[in-house]
């Protein structure tokens, strides 16, 4: 068994626990439907089966030896470029609006991370950013921040 599949699986394990104990403070089922504790219930569960599912793959004969367990190289900064985007888009949102921050996350993902071309990588940040639009405000009514431009 992998070192990083031993070390991913318990902490995906222990955080699939934590995340089903904590969602049990919310009903499960209301009067019209399913309630605020039926979405972490089934993610729990879901999350749990998938770290078993990663313990016992990674025990298997013929599975990955004990390699390396933390990325390095180029692996390590395409993390860390994704971890601080995540972070700037968290932080950002309030001044930008969610819909622009969006499409602004998207858009860095895939051009500077993911080396995606410019009309693809547009494309698809003008088309999540008015997907997120039409599908979270307009349909749902939800309500994000809006930043300096309104949306």
């Amino acid at each position: 068994m992998s070192r990083a599949d031993r070390i991913g699986g318990i902490l995906f394990l222990l955080f699939a626990v934590w995340f089903g104990v904590a969602g049990r403070q919310y009903p499960y089922w209301s009067e019209t439907g399913p309630g605020s504790g039926f979405l972490p219930f089934w993610l729990s569960l879901a999350m749990g089966v998938l770290a078993v599912l990663l313990l016992v793959s990674a025990a298997r004969p013929g599975s990955a030896g004990d390699e390396a367990w933390a990325p390095r190289g180029a692996s390590l900064v395409r993390i860390a470029a994704v971890a601080v985007t995540t972070v700037l888009f968290v932080l950002l949102m309030e001044q930008v609006g969610m819909i622009v921050g969006t499409g602004l996350f998207l858009f860095v993902m895939l051009r500077l991370v993911e080396r995606h071309s410019l009309a693809r990588s547009l494309g698809v940040a003008v088309g999540g950013a008015a997907g997120t639009y039409l599908l979270f405000v307009h349909w749902l009514r939800v309500p994000f921040p809006t930043g300096p431009f309104g949306f």
